[in-house]
């Protein structure tokens, strides 16, 4: 039986690629960073780094550090390296916005008598001050942050610690996110079921349930074929 929900955040529930796309273009300008790749080199970097610190190999800080430090090929001090990345930082945050979809469907999810919690690979602080400023904090149950665990998504401990926060059995959980092998194929590999929410239709003949958005979510138990195609918020590649 169906009684809660796990939902990534980012591009999930909240459209982190636009903000960050935006404000990678702008900051590196002003550091003379003008190559026509800016955003994917960035997201191409900050995925390296990042999942270093999903695997505690470096700390939430000192990813951001070697992501300043090799995009803009700089040897510059901890101090130094901060105050780079607060510049970024400063206008990311500036476009955090959710995408249109998210309230109700996690309305939805909670009128229906399930538990909602976000899921997200991340620092815990980071994350719930995204929540609060998008105006997603009071519309979820639990935030479960990947700072919170002793790995991230979709380390099996992940999995395990954030049922062990809501306190549901994977039997009881669906989770809902964007990313096929760190949101979905992680969750069904330790019971959980999952749906893969394909925005931008990045893996039309993936073999696990599909949304192309969150009004196409089923919250009637336990999802049992991949969905056809539906409606797109914009096109592009997925970025994580």
């Amino acid at each position: 039986m169906l009684r809660g929900v796990l939902f990534d955040l980012d591009d999930a529930l909240v459209d982190q690629r636009t903000a960050a796309d935006a404000a990678v273009l702008g900051w590196a300008a002003g550091h003379g960073v003008t190559d026509p790749q800016v955003s994917e080199r960035w997201a191409s970097v900050s995925e390296t780094h990042f999942a270093r610190y999903q695997q505690r190999e470096i700390t939430f800080t000192e990813q951001r550090r070697a992501q300043v430090r090799e995009f803009l090929a700089l040897t510059v001090t901890d101090d130094e390296a901060d105050a780079l990345f607060a510049g970024y930082l400063s206008r990311y945050r500036a476009g955090w916005a959710t995408f249109d979809d998210a309230v109700p469907a996690l309305r939805r999810a909670r009128a229906a008598g399930l538990r909602v919690a976000v899921f997200t690979n991340g620092d815990e602080e980071h994350q719930r001050l995204k929540l609060h400023q998008v105006g997603l904090a009071e519309e979820i149950d639990l935030l479960v942050a990947s700072s919170m665990l002793p790995a991230g998504k979709p380390d099996p401990r992940a999995f395990a610690g954030a049922l062990a926060i809501v306190g549901l059995a994977a039997g009881e959980v669906l989770m809902v996110g964007d990313s096929l092998p760190k949101d979905v194929r992680g969750a069904l590999d330790v019971g959980i079921s999952a749906v893969l929410l394909d925005r931008y239709d990045a893996h039309p003949d993936v073999e696990v349930p599909r949304i192309h958005g969150l009004h196409e979510l089923s919250l009637a138990g336990r999802p049992e074929a991949p969905a056809g195609a539906g409606g797109r918020r914009r096109a592009g590649p997925p970025r994580r």
